[in-house]
């Protein structure tokens, strides 16, 4: 009898035959897939970042370049000179042109152009009516003369000047271009032009269509608004 035989039976009842038996082993653990799923998922991750610092690199060039290219010059440390217009205190005065040295104006030259807006009291205006409605420039003169305007010369407008189809039309010569945006800023709908008079004087016409001047208030945010400076937008890939 095999000792593999239960008690009670005989030998040749049951008997294992044949030379491979059943190998017993530890079943499989939840946790090796566990681990197994993990590491697939930090492999993965890997790659991704290093994919993307790839890209970074690469590209990245290109912006460097695009950035050192639109570089201000200020950002080197030196300051940039000043242009030098002509005929400047450091510019040698031509001989013959004992006016030109001293810095006075020619008489019946043109005014420089200037753009910048003064204050209300170095401004003279000049107001004049262009419309059908009797006393409307002296009213309107007493407004701007309130606002602290130097009023000059006031009554009907200039047979030259014709009609105005707007509100106000105000006029200026280059030395008065300051002058002008303060004045149109004023009253709404003011259109601008400029003519050839050698003073800083501009002409406040008054047109058909004008009712009142702005409140204070809002001439002032007028003013802001036509002096606010404007930054372009550069074109893709450009400065």
């Amino acid at each position: 009898m095999s000792m593999l035989t239960p008690q009670g039976l005989k030998g040749k009842q049951y008997r294992i035959t044949g030379n491979s038996y059943p190998r017993l082993g530890r079943p499989p653990r939840r946790s090796r897939k566990v681990l197994a799923a993990i590491g697939g998922v930090l492999a993965l991750a890997l790659v991704a970042l290093g994919g993307v610092q790839l890209f970074d690199i690469f590209t990245g060039k290109g912006k460097n370049a695009t950035a050192q290219a639109c570089a201000t010059p200020a950002a080197s440390g030196k300051p940039l000179a000043a242009p030098v217009p002509s005929g400047s205190a450091g510019a040698p005065a031509a001989s013959g042109a004992p006016a030109a040295a001293s810095g006075a104006a020619a008489p019946g030259a043109p005014a420089a152009s200037s753009t910048a807006v003064p204050q209300p009291q170095a401004v003279t205006v000049n107001v004049y009516n262009a419309t059908d409605k009797s006393g409307l420039a002296a009213r309107t003169a007493e407004e701007l003369k309130k606002r602290g305007f130097t009023v000059g010369k006031v009554g009907n407008a200039p047979t030259a000047l014709g009609k105005v189809p707007g509100t106000i039309q105000v006029v200026s010569g280059p030395g008065g271009l300051g002058a002008a945006t303060l004045l149109k800023s004023q009253a709404a709908g003011a259109t601008a032009t400029e003519d050839t008079r050698a003073d800083a004087t501009v002409d406040f016409v008054i047109g058909d269509t004008y009712a009142a001047l702005l409140d204070p208030t809002q001439a002032a945010a007028a003013l802001a608004e036509a002096t606010k400076p404007v930054t372009p937008t550069p074109a893709p890939g450009s400065c």
